[in-house]
């Protein structure tokens, strides 16, 4: 009888990491917009840091989605001499400022938290506030490949280092009906030939075993099948978030039961 004066749950999205890969996040935003389903706060790692804080600040979906149309890996490779990366990072930068118009962790219309792991302690570092570019920037820098970001005294890195997706955050800050996207990894079977491949492999095989446990914190997962599109598979964006869509589809039913809407 009284059914209405109940408080419906408390939506946290989980927005795992993928690169290339993780343009699938945008898919499965264009169905929860569509079904009206409430996201109370956004936890993103590496790609989804990047696609949940532009969608945290208000980029309408089909903005995100042009730009993904446009994007080309040309546009974050700025070669440089191999200390701590095979990439300075900066270009990277520079997108992610263009994508999110330069905004800061106040200017979010949706609560969010961006993962990043310290990679001189091995820790966790969870932001939701501060510079938001800055923060986006080292949860998307690969160890290896882009050189990692110095924040208040820690060197960050990917943050799907320890949390590909990261559910456990997400119940650690409070969430009570958790949606993960997970949108996989590419193993793939054969000859590795330099070593841009060969970390790019060993983050696949390591990610692949962190997926099966860490989406067992979630209430709903979407799992988004991306058969042999691997991390740097950007020309295939149209396919990627298509994919999104189809996954989201798939799950939206429970989703929508679960929350009564």
């Amino acid at each position: 009888m009284f059914n209405f004066l109940k408080k419906r749950k408390k939506v946290t999205l989980v927005l795992g990491g993928g690169s290339a890969r993780g343009l699938a996040h945008i898919g499965v935003l264009k169905i929860l917009e569509r079904e009206k389903v409430p996201i109370d706060s956004i936890i993103g790692t590496s790609m989804g840091a990047m696609i949940g804080a532009s969608y945290s600040v208000g980029v309408p979906i089909a903005q995100m989605e042009e730009r993904a149309y446009k994007f080309t890996t040309k546009k974050i490779l700025d070669p440089t001499m191999p200390t701590m990366g095979l990439l300075a990072g900066e270009k990277l930068e520079s997108t992610i400022k263009h994508l999110i118009d330069n905004k800061q962790f106040d200017d979010c219309k949706i609560p969010l938290a961006v993962v990043c792991n310290d990679i001189e302690t091995g820790e966790e570092v969870v932001f939701q506030r501060g510079n938001l570019v800055k923060v986006v920037r080292a949860s998307c820098s690969w160890p290896g490949i882009f050189n990692p970001v110095r924040i208040d005294g820690r060197l960050l890195s990917d943050g799907g280092i320890k949390h590909s997706v990261p559910t456990k955050i997400a119940r650690d800050l409070g969430a009570d009906y958790v949606i993960a996207v997970d949108v996989g990894f590419c193993v793939r079977k054969g000859k590795i030939d330099n070593i841009f491949q060969m970390i790019v492999q060993s983050f696949q095989i390591m990610g692949e075993e962190l997926n099966r446990h860490q989406s067992r914190d979630a209430d709903a997962i979407i799992k988004v099948f991306l058969t042999d599109v691997d991390q740097s598979a950007f020309d295939k964006s149209h396919e990627i978030i298509a994919k999104g869509v189809e996954a989201a589809e798939a799950g939206i039913g429970q989703i929508k039961r679960d929350l009564k809407i």
